[in-house]
């Protein structure tokens, strides 16, 4: 396999996946096991191009482009950065988890369910490596498909309006997009994102920012999340915390910065109020919630919100502290979710006031949350840490009260993680624990473990991200000069 191809395969093997299924009569665990073992061959086709990937170039490497609409200049054009990079890996490795959680719980119509999240998993990686604008918004309208029936099949009591709520925010967000990006395209000759110049308008840059706030999501835009992630089933919460809101803050650093630096600078005090409103408003919903799902649920708004921070610093420090913190907070919400749907299968509930005392003979429960808790809590030398370390440093340097600001939401956060814990392990034992309630079991422990371990490598060398996410690439490039 060339290198030019692989990107591809990426995006397009969990698709063909997903139609296979969907064709062949298997049955439910020949189903399930298939689904498994695409999204572990994902995994592998992953490793294989992080370690063909030459962190010293620079540019967009594995690029395979094709023309599609020629009198437009519209073309199928993939490729990746190294920031790209780590994002398709957040993906390939939460989405495997949380297929691997689907099989393991039995969801029921397997072959529609499997289908549908081999079909997100190739949308999801379309968008992190879509070099055209309208092949972008393709793959980020695709994302809505799988998502849309996912929560409204196999969704909670409440599923209906949460999903009816979730596609009337992103359709809105979308549809400002699509007319933004037609009007980009046509005014600068080409809708190919590394040719493109970068514009000056700063009502397209209002349509991008509008559909990227919204998926972030990013207050006052954050109205579909709490109905979202709490019907959701476990696994799809994962991955939309974990994976989709990150195309949001993706979009801003790969559209938005690099394609309107002038807007950017003159919107920059706005947005980064709206990151500091996020973050703290998030922060104290967290710390307010009455179940693990919202704490963990705001916590992901408040983390967005910090995040795009980093982002509209205009800093090194802090592109690099967004990116990091991107791929470590994916994999701390995919591992708390999938924590939270293990504890509601065995209490059927995730309230505070009806849980509690769960530490006590569950040795592998505790161990696990209280690790994701401690990193998620950025004590120093944990991933975290690190991530939020570069944000805060990048936002001094453009003013010291959007540091003071970041600092802030992060005390909040200790306090909401602290109340997480001890919410579901230490608390006095709620009326839905039961001493015969078992401790993780070794299907799910493969799946939750393998994104703790990644947690803990991140965090004994988080330079792998962080010094190998931009390295004289020229989008970014043009960010730095133009932006300050």
């Amino acid at each position: 396999m060339t290198t030019s191809t692989i990107t591809s395969v990426l995006i397009w093997l969990p698709i063909a996946g997903a139609l296979a299924i969907w064709i062949l009569p298997l049955s439910r665990y020949a189903t399930g096991s298939l689904a498994v073992l695409i999204s572990l061959v994902e995994v592998g086709f992953w490793i294989e191009q992080a370690a063909r990937f030459n962190f010293t170039r620079t540019g967009l490497q594995f690029s395979q482009r094709t023309p599609w609409i020629k009198d437009l200049h519209v073309s199928y054009h993939v490729g990746e950065y190294a920031f790209s990079l780590w994002l398709v890996g957040l993906t390939v490795v939460v989405m495997a988890a949380c297929i691997g959680y689907g099989f393991w719980v039995g969801r029921d119509h397997p072959r529609a369910y499997f289908g549908l999240m081999l079909m997100l998993t190739g949308a999801t990686v379309g968008v992190f490596v879509a070099q055209d604008l309208l092949l972008f918004y393709a793959f980020f309208e695709a994302m809505l498909i799988p998502l849309y029936v996912l929560i409204g099949v196999w969704g909670g009591a409440n599923r209906i309006g949460a999903t009816l709520k979730l596609l009337i925010y992103t359709m809105a967000g979308s549809l400002v997009m699509l007319a933004a990006i037609i009007v980009y395209g046509l005014k600068v000759g080409t809708f190919d994102l590394v040719d493109s110049p970068p514009s000056t308008s700063r009502w397209l840059f209002l349509g991008f920012m509008l559909a990227f706030a919204i998926k972030a999501p990013l207050f006052p835009f954050h109205g579909w999340l709490p109905d979202s992630y709490r019907e959701a089933p476990p696994e799809v919460t994962a991955i939309l915390s974990g994976v989709v809101a990150k195309a949001g803050t993706y979009g801003m650093l790969r559209i938005v910065l690099t394609k309107f630096p002038e807007p950017s600078s003159y919107y920059r005090t706005v947005i980064l109020a709206l990151g500091a409103a996020a973050l703290v408003y998030g922060s104290v919903l967290a710390f307010r919630a009455a179940d693990f799902r919202g704490v963990v649920a705001y916590s992901s708004m408040a983390q967005s919100g910090l995040i795009t921070i980093g982002l509209f610093s205009g800093t090194n420090l802090g592109y690099n502290g967004a990116v990091l913190q991107m791929i470590a907070h994916g994999l701390i919400s995919a591992s708390l979710f999938l924590i939270a749907g293990a504890v509601e299968r065995r209490t059927t509930t995730g309230e505070f006031s009806r849980l509690g005392g769960m530490a006590k003979g569950r040795p592998a429960l505790a161990t696990l949350l209280m690790t994701v808790g401690v990193i998620s809590l950025a004590v120093p030398g944990s991933a975290a840490f690190a991530g939020e370390f570069l944000i805060l440093a990048g936002a001094y340097t453009r003013a010291w009260w959007w540091a003071a600001i970041g600092a802030t939401g992060i005390v909040l956060a200790a306090m909401y993680v602290l109340r997480l814990i001890s919410g579901v392990l230490h608390d006095a034992r709620g009326p839905m624990v039961q001493d015969q309630a078992l401790d993780l079991r070794a299907g799910e422990l493969a799946l939750i473990v393998p994104l703790v371990a990644a947690l803990l490598v991140l965090s004994a060398w988080p330079a792998g991200i962080s010094h190998h996410s931009f390295a004289g690439d020229r989008p970014l490039n043009a960010v730095y000069e133009q932006f300050r």
